[in-house]
């Protein structure tokens, strides 16, 4: 007997052995397939991947590590850091998880931390060229120039040949104010490499300081062979051909900034004005609609559109623009004499004789003020009779700053509203598999499937599915012989009730299968799905007739008591049937879409809290808390249950984390 124990032990610990060494070579294998999916760039599969391996082996760094990787490339830069933050928690000694964080620091705005950060990679590394730059550039932004000034004079040391280094130290001493000294360091920049981007950049925004522009149009020339893709420089380089009274040059170079940089203020703004100075008003006129839809206080940019709105003969729209101007800023002497001309265009001789009498009396007094020759102006120069026909000048005088870094990767550029997921229905088509891997379950439909009372699969889903004619004429037969059934008074009415009420939804037929469902409500009042059911078809009539609502970017912000009595019924139905089945999160997961409907944010947080309290798996839920908690200005909230729904597998999180984190 214990000859036999002993045997079942050796047994038994061989087997745990060899069960041990399967995960093992398992989890290596899982690290192996999520490094794959990175190097692709699918990120939200390699989280997937990386997320398996730290369940199985939450006392590894690296999966915390190349998570929080993933995490960086799809620019949720807070999720980055804390991910990497557990990877340095369970190895202190890897330089590249301490490159990371400091990069995500940077990202969030957090420079003293990434500082020590790149102290700490340093101390293991202290040859790392990227961590020194980094290092001086947070404590630029910390305006700790001396420190910059100390590490750079070791850099200088270590590496006398690298022109990086010296435009650096040009940067710092443009923080510094001293700009004769920076001009010194850059052209040391230039003598070592001639090419050096950063150092064209600068010396072109020196000698366009002090109006060469000609000088400065040449260095600009060489900065952009070198960084063709560089929207600043074409920008910059048309205020200097603008100066030159190149405008076909500077026109070119305009068209060359938007085509990089889309949504660039300042080359739709001084495109505009070039536009109307060569009399293409209408081309004109759409690049200043641009600029007022970005800025709408712009009120430079609104009598540009003003003038332009009269040369083409729209005298309502100019006419209310000049007015929103005079009503700004009553001496605007020019605004009436302008509107003047119109009103007589329109007839309107009294309105007229009105504004001329108020310039005329303006003039007497000495008020009218002479223009300046100044050919361009800096943006925040906004005299509307003085500045309205100047270009604007770029700020910023410093190239761009460039962190160094060796991961670099493709981020998914897709916009995506702020909007939030559909709810969960009952419905006959089975949901999509998703990256989540998420499963909805209710019991009470799991049982209705398997006695088959219905005699038709009910799934739970959160996509509409588009009905085809073939799927269209079986609802409808279906419609008909049921029908017939309840007509009859078949014992079995209350299921074929629903059954008709679930046809209806799917040919969109709202109204009659919640007159069903009322029905059934009314036979058995305890039926959890019956109340689950009606709420989806009273939530899709009245998304139906209202659409707008669902998307919250053009909601209004005042609901009619019509809508708002309907969705108090959803809500109302939603809450009935989370008292009867408390064990699935879907019920309080739709109710906290109605709340969001209704602008009540708060306690859509707290529905979609109560969904994840029931199971911390539903994606959906965080990415709908995240959605609300932005609605209410909660930011740093949002972006991070947006961070945990994307961490689960929801993509679509990383694009709205990348549009509020900025």
């Amino acid at each position: 007997m214990n000859m036999r124990r002993f045997v079942y032990l050796i047994f038994f610990a061989c087997l745990l052995s060899a069960l041990k060494v399967n995960a093992q070579i398992n989890a290596e294998r899982v690290m192996i397939m999520g490094r794959n999916a990175m190097y692709y760039e699918d990120y939200v599969l390699s989280i997937q991947r990386f997320n398996m391996v730290i369940n199985a082996k939450p006392y590894m760094a690296e999966p915390y590590f190349y998570r929080g990787l993933a995490k960086f490339y799809l620019e949720d830069y807070a999720g980055a850091n804390l991910d990497v933050s557990q990877a340095i928690k369970r190895n202190p000694y890897s330089e590249s998880y301490y490159v990371l964080r400091g990069l995500c620091l940077i990202h969030l705005d957090q420079y003293d931390q990434a500082e020590k950060d790149y102290t700490k990679a340093l101390d293991i590394n202290p040859l790392n060229e990227d961590c020194w730059h980094n290092m001086v550039l947070c404590q630029m932004q910390q305006e700790a120039f001396n420190r910059a000034d100390s590490c750079l004079n070791l850099m200088l040391k270590k590496w006398p040949k690298k022109s990086e280094n010296y435009t650096l130290m040009a940067q710092v001493k443009m923080g510094e104010k001293d700009t004769v000294k920076a001009e010194k360091w850059v052209d040391k920049a230039l003598d070592i490499n001639e090419y050096d981007g950063s150092a064209l950049c600068m010396k072109a925004m020196m000698l366009l300081q002090r109006n060469k522009y000609k000088d400065g149009e040449q260095m600009l020339d060489r900065a952009i062979v070198q960084r063709p893709r560089q929207a600043d420089l074409y920008l910059n380089r048309a205020l200097a051909r603008y100066n030159q009274d190149n405008l076909r040059g500077a026109m070119d170079d305009y068209d060359a900034t938007l085509e990089l940089n889309p949504y660039n203020f300042l080359g739709h703004y001084n495109r505009g004005l070039l536009r109307a100075q060569v009399g293409d008003d209408n081309r004109a006129i759409e690049d200043f609609n641009f600029v007022i839809e970005k800025e709408p206080d712009n009120h430079i940019a609104i009598y540009n559109r003003a003038i332009l709105l009269n040369n083409i003969g729209d005298y309502k729209g100019s006419m209310r623009d000049l007015t929103l101007l005079i009503n700004e800023y009553p001496q605007f002497w020019d605004g009436y004499l302008m509107r003047a001309q119109i009103r007589r265009k329109l007839g309107d001789v009294y309105g007229a004789e009105k504004d001329e009498f108020k310039v005329m009396k303006a003039r007497i007094e000495g008020v009218k003020k002479a223009k300046t020759k100044k050919k361009t102006r800096k943006k925040e120069e906004d005299d509307l009779q003085e500045d309205y026909n100047k270009l604007v000048e770029n700020d910023s005088q410093e190239p761009a700053t460039e962190y160094a870094s060796e991961y670099r990767g493709k981020v998914q550029e897709r916009k995506v509203s702020l909007n939030a997921l559909h709810i969960y229905c009952l419905s006959f088509y089975e949901m999509e598999n998703s990256l989540t891997g998420f499963v909805p379950f209710i019991s009470q439909v799991e049982q209705m499937n398997e006695q088959k009372k219905l005699g038709v699969k009910l799934y739970v889903s959160n996509t509409d599915k588009v009905s085809t004619d073939e799927t269209v004429k079986m609802l409808f037969d279906d419609i008909d012989y049921l029908s017939k059934k309840i007509e009859d008074g078949s014992k079995i009415a209350s299921t074929a009730l629903l059954r008709r009420a679930m046809d209806y939804y799917h040919v969109r037929d709202f109204e009659s299968g919640i007159a069903d469902m009322d029905s059934v409500i009314a036979m058995e009042p305890d039926m959890m799905l019956a109340y689950l059911i009606r709420a989806q078809l009273q939530y899709s009539f009245v998304i139906a007739n209202h659409p707008e609502l669902s998307q919250q970017d053009k909601a209004p912000l005042s609901l009619s008591n019509d809508v708002r009595m309907m969705l108090t019924r959803v809500l109302e139905d939603y809450d009935k049937a989370s008292q009867l089945d408390n064990k699935h999160p879907f019920s309080l997961y739709n109710k906290g879409n109605v709340l969001i409907l209704l602008h009540d944010y708060d306690l859509a947080v707290k529905a979609y809290t109560m969904a994840l309290e029931i199971d911390s798996s539903f994606a959906d839920a965080y990415y709908n808390r995240g959605v609300a908690n932005l609605l209410q200005g909660k930011k740093q909230e949002g972006l991070a249950d947006l961070s945990q729904a994307g961490e689960l597998g929801l993509y679509s999180a990383y694009s709205l984390i990348k549009q509020y984190s900025k």
